[in-house]
């Protein structure tokens, strides 16, 4: 009787094994599947982190209880070994040295959720905005790329586009200036301390929520770079959503219901931004300069979105980082979705991630060694 439910039970245990691989293994193809057309196996990469922790598991426990089966496991992680680099950095992280030379150029990427506050107030207490302008303040940075930004030219809301030009120092900027509401505008934006040479943007194409790839021309020891940064298709997620998905974490009923709208918006989405990389990849394949690429992509590393726009690009939290590199506060402690991509010619010299509840994304901040190399 005992040997029989051994039997069964390393039965169970090998065919999930098996089951987790396979599933595994198909979450590794989501870089290179179009999602409008393999939708389903696009969200598998929102799971990829889960499914990499289940075949270690496997793994570990055969190693114990019957080595042989080991195999399966392993073959499975030589064979994603690809995807699995791109969820972790491995590097030593020392202070983050503020001082910089003069052929070192600091870049800060942040989606700052229209800053928090709207309104103009006289709450010390909470003055979010502030806390938010003075850590970018603190950077120092040559370059600042921001997604959902916010200004008004109403007196009663912030002018934040004046404020960084007079507080922050950063005299040239680049904004489309999307209406968001009367005398209100939003959108992404590119503030610079060096000479902006030329600019343009294009639109993404509908459907979807408007969106635009902004690029800015800097002058930077004698060589041209082209800056980009855009903000793709988000979820949109809003507080019912999130309320469904404590519900099916919890395992309460409706799970079906719930998980039926959850996925359609996960599908939708992961569609569009499909269209908008593509779109990007084509933009950023005609500069005429060497390229550094900034944003909120809303997806993870193991997206069609992210490998279609970085291509052989530079991942600044890859070369200098540590650890997942979560930059989204919500839902899952391994959303990395936020980026810096450098052309190649740049060498990445070190990168901070700020991990501040202010926005509900996390600011990154990287220094970059000129292409030219001139002292």
């Amino acid at each position: 009787m005992t040997t029989g439910f051994r039997r069964f039970t390393k039965r169970v245990l090998v065919i999930a094994n098996i089951v987790i691989v396979i599933i595994f293994l198909l979450a590794c193809l989501v870089p290179y599947l179009d999602p409008a057309k393999w939708w389903f196996i696009s969200l598998s990469g929102l799971a990829f982190p889960f499914l990499l922790l289940a075949v270690v598991l496997f793994f570990i426990f055969w190693i114990f209880f019957k080595v042989k089966y080991v195999i399966i496991s392993a073959i499975a992680l030589l064979a994603g070994w690809k995807n699995v680099s791109l969820l972790f950095a491995l590097h030593s992280q020392p202070s983050f040295t503020y001082t910089k030379k003069p052929d070192e150029l600091r870049i800060v990427t942040w989606n700052v959720a229209r800053f928090i506050e709207l309104k103009q107030n006289n709450n010390k207490g909470s003055q979010v905005r502030l806390k938010m302008m003075e850590l970018l303040k603190q950077q120092n940075a040559d370059v600042i790329c921001l997604q959902e930004f916010h200004t008004s030219i109403n007196p009663e809301y912030y002018n934040n586009i004046r404020y960084i030009q007079k507080e922050l120092k950063y005299p040239y900027y680049y904004f489309s200036y999307e209406v968001d509401s009367k005398d209100h505008y939003y959108s992404s934006i590119i503030f610079s301390r060096l000479p902006m040479l030329d600019t343009g943007k294009i639109y993404y194409p509908k459907p979807g929520i408007t969106e635009v790839l902004l690029h800015a021309d800097l002058k930077f020891n004698g060589d041209t770079l082209r800056v980009y940064t855009t903000h793709l298709q988000s979820v949109l997620f809003d507080k019912a959503d999130y309320d469904k998905i404590e519900q099916i974490q919890h395992g309460e009923e409706g799970v079906i219901k719930n998980s039926r709208s959850i996925f359609s918006k996960l599908k939708l989405a992961a569609t569009i931004r499909g269209h908008q990389a593509n779109s990007v990849k084509e933009e950023l394949s005609n500069s005429p300069y060497p390229v550094l690429f900034t944003g909120d992509l809303n997806d993870v590393p193991t997206s069609y979105a992210y490998a279609t726009i970085r291509g052989g690009m530079h991942d600044v939290f890859l070369e200098k980082g540590f650890g997942i590199g979560r930059t989204f506060s919500a839902l899952s402690p391994t959303l990395r979705i936020d980026y810096i991509f450098t052309d190649k010619k740049f060498s990445v010299l070190q990168v901070k991630r700020y991990v501040r509840e202010l926005s509900d994304h996390y600011m990154l901040v990287a220094d970059l060694k000129s292409p030219s190399g001139k002292k």
